[in-house]
């Protein structure tokens, strides 16, 4: 067998979902064997033997998973990190994030993203689905630093059908490029900010690309309270009746759902991603994950922005999701390890509609690979590999990460982005990105 890339002698840790319910699968001293971009084995250590081309990596003392996927973002918003803390959702909409938003120029979108996907790449994070604006320079990001990544361009119904075509536009330019490491959707903002004729449209542009659309919806009871005063329909219920339903959605937080609803998120092609450090952070609530999980309605890790999580890390949402869980419903036994890992691995995979390709590894998959260190006393002693996973791992465990077979992290080393130059970019646009003036906002959301 031909190798790119070869990992020998990490231990594996996988999760398999059978009818029984999800099982993790701990295999100790594997080889993984890259060909281009998918992995064609994982066999005993000693398997597996390199041509004289083949990039050979040490996997002694590392674990290896299925790169983590961060299934909804708003990368470049790492550049007003910290600046609207301890404030309400209505207060840090209208009078923090929209205001500062307002003074974003195409390249601090640029700088903002390469500073976010260095902060992902080495926190494990190999997929994204990133949901902002100026988007070509976000593709741009993501083409020069090796990540794999699901964009839309978000746009607000007062911006009109002219900037939801130049969102189609972008969807046209970018759409497959990197090779196929980029999907490119279309990103209504939400129903709050979209009016159901917008809604509609959106849906049509989507229908006519053969693309999906990812969106807000029912973050806050106030918000479904309002839709139900507005348009005597939930804000699900809108999406069903503006037929934005009917096309591959992404379906960002969802976290109150009314009983009606649950029919239409089944019958769809869709999926859910879970913030819950956004959530615990602006006092939200939580989302139904165990209805979800027993209606098979897919769920998927999330970071949120940094304005509203200040880390782009999954393995400490991984964490949060699990113990939020079972504060919820005081159950002790509500979220076990493996449904967690199941989330966070096939679900997430799920609902970025790449469920063949990523989330396992696995012959035939996507070469999208992380291995931690497992040498840490927070780690040590390793009686349960997938609890330590969740419970005692954290961000600064990550080694390498694979993505397409592409190394872009090694020994904790990033390969593919200057960190130093991002830094230094960034710093010079602080004190221009953190002014709020009186008045100026990009949106308005609604009291």
């Amino acid at each position: 067998m031909e190798l790119d890339l070869l990992i020998q002698n990490c231990d594996v840790l996988t999760v398999e979902v059978a009818p029984e319910g999800p099982q993790v699968r701990f295999r100790p001293g594997m080889d993984i064997g890259v060909q281009g971009a998918r992995v064609v084995a994982v066999e005993p250590t000693g398997t597996l033997r390199p041509r004289p081309a083949t990039q050979v990596i040490s996997g002694d003392r590392r674990l290896a998973i299925p790169g983590l996927i961060n299934t909804h973002a708003h990368v470049p918003m790492v550049l007003f990190r910290g600046l609207a803390e301890d404030v309400t959702i209505e207060a840090w909409f209208n009078d923090y994030i929209w205001p500062l938003e307002s003074n974003l120029t195409p390249e601090d979108v640029y700088w903002g993203a390469l500073l976010g996907i260095a902060e992902m790449i080495e926190a494990g994070i190999t997929c994204v689905a990133d949901h902002y604006f100026a988007m070509d320079q976000v593709a741009q990001a993501v083409v020069e630093s090796g990540i794999r990544a699901n964009l839309v361009w978000a746009v607000f119904g007062h911006q009109g059908p002219e900037m939801l075509d130049r969102t189609c536009e972008f969807v046209e330019r970018w759409q497959g490029q990197a090779d196929g490491r980029i999907t490119a959707w279309l990103g209504p903002h939400a129903p709050y900010t979209c009016p159901p004729d917008f809604l509609r449209l959106a849906a049509e542009r989507a229908r006519e690309l053969g693309v999906g659309i990812h969106i807000h919806v029912a973050e806050t009871r106030e918000q479904v309270q309002r839709s139900l005063e507005q348009h005597g329909r939930t804000p699900i219920q809108l999406l069903a009746d503006t037929q934005i339903l009917e096309r591959p959605t992404l379906l960002a937080h969802c976290l109150y759902p009314q009983e009606e609803d649950y029919p239409l998120l089944q019958a769809a092609d869709t999926g859910i991603a879970h913030a819950p450090k956004t959530y615990l952070k602006l006092g939200m609530g939580t989302a139904p994950l165990a209805r979800f999980w027993e209606l098979d309605i897919p769920v998927g890790l999330a970071t949120d922005g940094a304005v509203s999580s200040n880390t782009l890390d999954i393995l400490e949402q991984l964490r949060l999701m699990a113990l939020a869980q079972k504060d919820a419903v005081q159950d002790p036994t509500a979220m076990p390890v493996a449904q967690a890992l199941a989330i966070a691995f096939q679900g997430s995979a799920r609902v970025v509609h790449q469920a063949d390709a990523l989330g396992h590894l696995a012959p035939g998959g996507l070469a999208d690979i992380v291995l931690l260190r497992q040498d840490g006393v927070h780690v040590t002693p390793r009686h349960d590999p997938g609890a330590n996973l969740i419970y005692s791992a954290r961000a600064a465990d990550v080694d390498t990460v694979i993505v397409h077979g592409r190394v872009l992290l090694q020994e904790g080393r990033l390969l593919t982005i200057d960190k130093a130059r991002v830094q230094a970019e960034v710093a010079r646009r602080l004190a221009r990105l953190a002014q709020r003036v009186p008045g100026r906002r990009i949106a308005t959301y609604p009291a």
